[in-house]
């Protein structure tokens, strides 16, 4: 699928060993989908995030690298980031640009920060979005369960004005 990309954001072993929603499904999925770009030659780019010392995703500690289940072959890519959004001072866009990447398929962690925010931030850039259903996931936040979250950012958000979202079968089959 020529001028596409999967990125997988911040799947990083603090975020899921803390078990945030249906996180087996979301590996599963992921996984799915890491396997066809594989296959079909679909650029995978990894965004990992960076915290400060001493906090859970230091760099080069355990809690920071990128979960074994989905992590990347030798010849992928990996940006790290200090903010929510993939593309805030990594030269993420510069990389797209000169790939002519012009549609990204998002999955990863959090739905309700770094998804949400690489979303928009891509939308603004001009990329179109696929964000597959269940390859996102977050954690409960205050009173709202993260299951709510994942279906208000999916559903209510990202679907029909940010991007699309689809199931993770229709997203295969734009990959073959």
């Amino acid at each position: 699928m020529r001028g596409t990309a999967l990125l997988v954001v911040d799947f990083q072993n603090a975020l899921v060993l803390a078990e945030p929603f249906a996180v087996a499904e979301i590996i599963s999925n992921i996984k799915r989908l890491i396997k066809m770009c594989r296959e079909n030659n679909v650029e995978i780019i990894y965004i990992q995030h960076n915290d400060k010392v001493g906090e859970e995703l230091e760099p080069n500690s355990d809690g920071w690298k990128i979960y074994r289940e989905v992590s990347p072959n030798v010849n992928e890519k990996v940006i790290c980031k200090n903010y929510n959004s993939a593309f805030k001072e990594t030269g993420l866009k510069e990389y797209l640009d000169n790939k002519y990447i012009n549609q990204l398929i998002i999955t990863g962690m959090q739905t309700d920060y770094c998804i949400d925010t690489t979303c928009k931030v891509a939308f603004e850039y001009g990329y179109k979005l696929i964000i597959p259903e269940k390859t996102n996931t977050t954690f409960n936040n205050g009173n709202i369960l993260a299951k709510d979250l994942y279906e208000h950012y999916n559903l209510n958000i990202f679907k029909g004005r940010f991007g699309i979202v689809e199931s993770i079968e229709s997203t295969i089959l734009r990959l073959i």
